[in-house]
């Protein structure tokens, strides 16, 4: 006994990191304690990001230390911590379980972007990315993905930070269970406060998971296109097979978009496979009645890829027919190669990893 309670084991005490203002209230509420603790607790734990119970020095002892006997908070072991050429930043985050993730930070002139996984691994395989290489071991929990931002915040400051991508490991349409309490977290003006415009969520186009998380989320969305016709998508994108373009296109055009703003089509550019002229019309058929930006991205190369990135001059070539047709298009710089922290390198260390597509949304 600890005062009038109990010390719980820690591997059944809660995960305090990966409590949403509600959860919290709720916890509180069952040991007595009024519901409006929670907000303390949140600045506490991640406007403030403190560890140490101790310090949470307007609360009361009793309260601290029944946090500290009945609650956990877990942070990742930093494994690697590299920083490319162009200042890009990367993390190898060790799980308890042994299991590995990857997250990047981005810098720019007028933002940083952190890119943050949402499963160990990815069970989509696509052809053209390491993480579908490895399979997929596990979906992350809420605090495992909170974890990533308070680590990058450790190393950064709180101000660095301006954006926040899931387009780490894994696909988070299938881990939505854990994706959608870490977005409210990440929205929460007692956490984090970012704007749902500075949150995007990114799918290689599970459709059940893009419906629900249009209903429940109003964050950004990216779609993992990368090709034009189903034949080549199915390669490439191999759930497309399940869910087809003119299904995912469909999708994107009952997504609940607020106003003025579009949804972020990524296509990755690869030689002699999906980059002539007539990709790029085809391109546009497709997106033309959906408020839309094209996302061009040289293919950046992994070990055991047999992929070559298109010359730039078939790349600007692309871009503008794509501009012709009066659609938005951008050109990613490739970030962080040198140091395999670009767009579809990240590997991490994935145990027990597994190939099969699951199609079931994560409730």
């Amino acid at each position: 006994m600890m005062g009038d309670f109990l010390v719980v084991a820690p591997a059944e005490r809660p995960h305090l990191l990966g409590l949403g203002r509600q959860s919290l209230a709720k916890l509180l509420r069952t040991w007595g304690e009024s519901p409006f603790r929670a907000n303390q607790i949140l600045q506490w734990l991640h406007t403030r990001q403190v560890t140490d119970f101790a310090a949470m020095t307007d609360i009361s002892k009793t309260l601290r230390a029944r946090l500290a006997a009945e609650t956990r908070i877990d942070m990742p072991e930093i494994i690697a911590d590299q920083t490319a050429a162009d200042c890009t930043r990367k993390w190898l985050l060790r799980l308890p379980d042994g299991n590995a993730i990857e997250t990047v930070f981005i810098p720019g002139e007028d933002r940083g972007t952190l890119c943050i996984s949402s499963q160990v691994g990815c069970s989509l395989a696509c052809s053209f990315c390491a993480t579908g290489a490895q399979g997929l071991s596990r979906n992350l929990e809420t605090h495992e993905i909170i974890a990533q931002v308070r680590v990058a915040r450790d190393f950064l400051g709180l101000d660095a930070i301006t954006n926040i991508v899931f387009m780490g490991m894994g696909e988070p349409m299938l881990n939505l269970r854990e994706v959608l309490p870490a977005l409210d977290l990440l929205r929460d003006d007692y956490a984090y406060g970012f704007g749902a415009r500075r949150i995007t969520v990114s799918t290689a186009g599970v459709v059940p998971g893009m419906d629900r998380l249009g209903a429940e989320s109003p964050v950004n969305l990216a779609i993992s296109l990368h090709a034009s016709r189903d034949e080549i998508r199915d390669i490439l994108v191999p759930v497309n097979r399940h869910y087809p373009l003119a299904e995912l296109l469909a999708a994107c055009r009952r997504y609940p978009l607020p106003p003025r703003r579009r949804i972020t089509f990524e296509y990755v550019m690869l030689e002699g496979v999906n980059d002539a002229d007539s990709h790029a019309r085809e391109l546009l058929r497709l997106l033309r009645d959906i408020p839309a930006m094209v996302n061009l991205i040289p293919f950046n190369p992994f070990p055991g890829s047999d992929y070559k990135r298109s010359p730039q001059v078939r790349i600007d070539a692309f871009r503008d027919i794509i501009l012709r047709g009066n659609v938005m298009t951008v050109t990613r710089r490739p970030r962080g190669d040198d140091i395999a922290a670009a767009c579809g390198q990240l590997a991490g260390q994935v145990r027990a990893g597994r190939r099969s597509i699951p199609l079931a949304v994560h409730s």
